[in-house]
C-alpha cells in the first residue's frame, strides 16, 4: 500500500503491475509480488488503526530529524491551514455520501512550516463545512496562521485575536466591512490599497469588533 501512495496508483491492478516491473528489487528484499485477490482481502480485512500508528511513527521520526532549513524567514510560528476533498467510491463508502451520487472525505490540515510536517488534521465527512472545524483551533500567542477565505468564522477571529494570534485570509467578496483608515502605499509595487478596516453587518461587528487591515494587491501574472 504504500507503493500504492507513492506510485499514485489507482487501482489493484495498477497496484500489481508496477510491483511486477520491480521484481528483481524486490527479490533482494525478500518479498514476492502480491495478487490483486491477497491485497483485496488485506484492505477488507486490515484495521484502520495500523495506518494510524504508521503514520505518527513516521511523524515522530521525522521531527526528530529537524531541525529543517527554513524557506520562509519568520521571526513568528507560520502555520498554514487548508482543506482538501478526496473522492469516494459512494456504493463502497455509503456512510460519506458527499452528493447524490458521488462520496468524499475532506481533511482539514494545519501544516507547520518548520519542517513542512503536520501540526493538526483531521478528517471528516465530505459536507462538513471548514468554519465548523476553525472554531475548535487553538494556537500560541504570536503564531501566524494563513488560511484560505473557506475558513472565514468572525468568532474564532475574534478570539485569536485577543489571544495575541495573527491571521492572514483572503477576503470573501460579499463581506461586508467598512473603511476606518486608508493608510499610504508606495509609489511602486503591487499593492493598490492599504486600509484599516472593520465588520460594519450587525452580527460581525458583535462576534468580532476588532480592526483589520485590508491590502489589496494586483497579480502581475493575471492582472
Amino acid at each position: 500500500m504504500l507503493f500504492c501512495q507513492l506510485g499514485r496508483a489507482q487501482s489493484l491492478r495498477e497496484i500489481c503491475d508496477g510491483l511486477t516491473s520491480c521484481e528483481g528489487k524486490l527479490a533482494h528484499q525478500g518479498i514476492t509480488r502480491p495478487s490483486r485477490s491477497t491485497l483485496a482481502y488485506a484492505n477488507a480485512h486490515r484495521p484502520w488503526e495500523l495506518y494510524q500508528q504508521i503514520f505518527l511513527d513516521l511523524l515522530e521520526r521525522c521531527r526528530q530529524r529537524g531541525p529543517f532549513p527554513k524557506k520562509f524567514r519568520f521571526r513568528n510560528h507560520l502555520l498554514s491551514l487548508d482543506a482538501t476533498v478526496i473522492d469516494l467510491c459512494a456504493s463502497v463508502f455509503d456512510w460519506a455520501r458527499f452528493r447524490r451520487s458521488k462520496g468524499a472525505v475532506k481533511i482539514h490540515m494545519v501544516l507547520d512550516h518548520e519542517g513542512y510536517l503536520p501540526h493538526f488534521a483531521l478528517i471528516t465527512e465530505g459536507a462538513v463545512h471548514e468554519s465548523r472545524i476553525v472554531s475548535t483551533l487553538h494556537f500560541d500567542a504570536g503564531t501566524i496562521v494563513v488560511m484560505d477565505r473557506g475558513f472565514t468564522d468572525y468568532s474564532p477571529y475574534r478570539r485569536w485575536t485577543e489571544e495575541g494570534v495573527f491571521l492572514v485570509s483572503r477576503l470573501k467578496s460579499n463581506a461586508d466591512y467598512g473603511v476606518a483608515e486608508d493608510r499610504p502605499v508606495p509609489g511602486r509595487g503591487s499593492i493598490l490599497k492599504d486600509q484599516i478596516i472593520f465588520w460594519k453587518s450587525p452580527k460581525g461587528h458583535q462576534d468580532c469588533p476588532h480592526f483589520f487591515r485590508r491590502l489589496e494587491v494586483l497579480r502581475p501574472e493575471t492582472g
